[in-house]
C-alpha cells in the first residue's frame, strides 16, 4: 500500500522494518530519525534558505511504498544488455534486478549486495555507516535514515585492486512510486576500485523522486574513482546526500555529470580524517527548460597535509537555474593542508540564472586555501569571432562550451570525458540521455583517447590517409 511523503508516519516506518525483518537497533534508529525529519525546516542555513529551490518537491505528489514494480523499462533494455558481462548491480525501483559478481572476485572477498542483505551479513559495517550520518544537520538526511527501503552495499577487501569498474545502475519503477535508497561503499586498506553510478527514470505524470544517501569509507592508502551520471527524465526529482570519510593517504576522485530531473539537490561532504588524504570533486551541470540544480559541496580537513579540490561548472539554457554552495573547513589539527574551491557558470540565454556562494573557514596557520566563483553570459564577441570563421551561432556556442569545460575534463579519464561529452551533445540535440556504448559514443571515446597523446597526429595520419 502506497502513501504520499506528506503523510509519512511511524506506521510506515514500522511496515518497512517488519517487511525486512530488521534488528531492534535499526528500528529505533529509524524512529528517532523520523522525529528529527518532522522537526527540521527544508533548509537549515539562513544564508542558503532564500536561494534554495528544494521546496519545489511536492510531498503530496511523491508516493512511497515498501516495494515497487519490478519490470525493466523498455528504454533500459539495451543498456542492460551491454552490462551483461560487466561487474554490476542493477536496481529497478526498490528491487535488486541483478547482481553480476564473477566467482574469482567473490572468492577474493569482494561483496556486492543489497542493503537488506548487508544488514544481515555485515551489520557492524552498516551500523558504522549509519552512525556517521548526522540527521540533525539536514531534513532529507533524516528522511533517508528513517524511510530508506532499498540500496546497494559494496565492500572492497584489503589489497584488492580491481581492473574493471563496478557499475551501479538505478532506475525508478514504472508505477510512479518513489525510491529512498541507502548506498554504502567500504574500500579497505590499500584497495583500488572504480565505480560508475548511472541514474535513470522514465516519464511520469506526477513527481517521482529518487532520494539517496550515499556513504563512502576509504581506508588508509585506498584509491576510489567514482563517476555519477544522472540522466533521469525531467518529470522526476533527485535528492542526493553524499558523505565520504577518508583515512591516511586515501585518495578519492569523484566525477559528477548532472543532466536530468526537474530538480536536483546534492549535498556533498568530504571528511579528510587521515594525514595525506586527497579528495578531488569535479561536477558538470547542463540544464535547460526550467530545470533547477542545487549543489552544496563541503571539504572538511581534519588532519594535516591533506588536499581538497572542488570544481563545479554549469551550462544553463532557457530558464534553467543553478545554485552552488561550497565550503572549505580546515580544522585546528590540519596544518599544511591545501584546498581549492571553484564554482563557475555560463548562461546561454537571458532567462537562465546562477548563484554561487563559496566560503572558507580556516582555524590554523601554514595552509593554502582559495575559493572563486563566476557567473556570466556568453561573450558575444567570441560568438561574432567564431561566426566570421564560418560557424553557425549554435556551432559557436558549442565550441565555447567545449572550451569552458576543457580544463575540468583534463582531470577525468578519457572514458568519463567521452560520456560527459556525449551526454552534452545528446541533450543539446534533445536526444534520449543514456550512455549506451553504440557506434556514436565510440567516436567520442576514440577522440578522448587520443586528445592528449602527443603521437596522435602521426597515428591518425597513417590511419586516415
Amino acid at each position: 500500500m502506497s502513501q504520499t511523503l506528506s503523510t509519512i508516519s511511524a506506521g510506515h516506518i514500522d511496515e518497512i522494518s517488519s517487511s525486512k525483518n530488521e534488528p531492534d537497533w535499526l528500528k529505533d534508529y529509524r524512529k528517532s530519525s523520523l522525529s528529527v525529519y518532522e522537526s527540521l525546516p527544508i533548509e537549515t542555513s539562513p544564508l542558503y534558505n532564500k536561494y534554495t529551490d528544494a521546496k519545489k518537491m511536492d510531498p503530496q505528489q511523491v508516493s512511497l511504498s515498501v516495494s515497487t514494480a519490478e519490470a525493466v523499462p523498455e528504454f533500459l533494455q539495451k543498456r542492460l544488455g551491454e552490462l551483461e558481462n560487466e561487474i554490476c548491480i542493477i536496481q529497478i525501483g526498490t528491487h535488486i534486478h541483478k547482481i553480476n559478481l564473477p566467482e574469482d572476485l567473490k572468492s577474493k572477498g569482494l561483496v556486492i549486495s543489497s542493503i537488506e542483505d548487508a544488514i544481515q551479513n555485515s551489520p557492524e559495517l552498516v551500523k558504522k555507516s549509519l552512525e556517521q550520518s548526522d540527521a540533525k544537520n539536514d531534513k532529507f538526511t533524516a528522511l533517508n535514515n528513517a524511510a530508506f527501503n532499498s540500496g546497494v552495499f559494496i565492500h572492497i577487501p584489503k589489497n584488492l585492486i580491481l581492473e574493471r569498474p563496478i557499475h551501479m545502475l538505478t532506475c525508478l519503477s514504472e508505477d510512479g512510486i518513489s525510491t529512498i535508497a541507502r548506498n554504502i561503499v567500504f574500500a579497505d586498506e590499500s584497495s583500488k576500485a572504480t565505480i560508475v553510478q548511472e541514474l535513470y527514470s522514465g516519464k511520469s505524470e506526477k513527481q517521482q523522486a529518487y532520494l539517496e544517501l550515499f556513504n563512502t569509507n576509504a581506508a588508509p592508502n585506498s584509491h576510489l574513482d567514482v563517476t555519477t551520471l544522472q540522466m533521469m527524465d525531467q518529470s522526476s526529482i533527485n535528492f542526493s546526500t553524499r558523505r565520504t570519510d577518508m583515512g591516511q593517504d586515501a585518495k578519492v576522485n569523484w566525477y559528477s555529470g548532472l543532466f536530468g530531473t526537474q530538480l536536483s539537490r546534492y549535498k556533498i561532504d568530504y571528511y579528510l580524517n587521515g594525514s595525506g588524504a586527497s579528495a578531488n570533486d569535479s561536477e558538470v551541470i547542463f540544464g535547460n527548460n526550467e530545470q533547477s540544480f542545487d549543489i552544496q559541496t563541503d571539504v572538511n580537513h581534519e588532519a594535516p597535509s591533506t588536499e581538497g579540490r572542488v570544481v563545479e561548472k554549469s551550462i544553463l539554457r532557457n530558464k534553467a537555474k543553478s545554485l552552488f554552495k561550497g565550503m572549505i573547513r580546515i580544522k585546528e589539527n590540519a596544518a599544511k593542508s591545501n584546498s581549492f574551491l571553484s564554482g563557475r557558470s555560463i548562461l546561454l540565454d537571458k532567462d537562465a540564472k546562477s548563484d554561487a556562494i563559496p566560503g572558507l573557514e580556516i582555524f590554523t596557520n601554514d595552509v593554502k586555501a582559495t575559493h572563486s566563483a563566476s557567473v556570466a553570459q556568453i561573450d558575444e564577441e567570441q560568438i561574432f569571432y567564431l561566426k566570421t570563421r564560418c560557424l553557425s551561432h549554435e556551432e559557436a556556442e558549442r565550441t565555447i562550451v567545449e572550451g569552458f569545460l576543457e580544463p575540468l575534463s583534463r582531470k577525468m579519464s578519457f572514458q568519463v570525458r567521452a560520456w560527459i561529452a556525449y551526454l552534452i551533445e545528446s541533450k543539446w540535440d534533445e536526444k534520449e540521455l543514456t550512455i549506451n556504448t553504440d557506434e556514436e559514443l565510440a567516436k567520442f571515446v576514440e577522440v578522448e583517447e587520443t586528445r592528449y597523446n602527443e603521437d596522435s597526429e602521426i597515428e591518425q595520419h597513417y590511419k586516415y590517409r
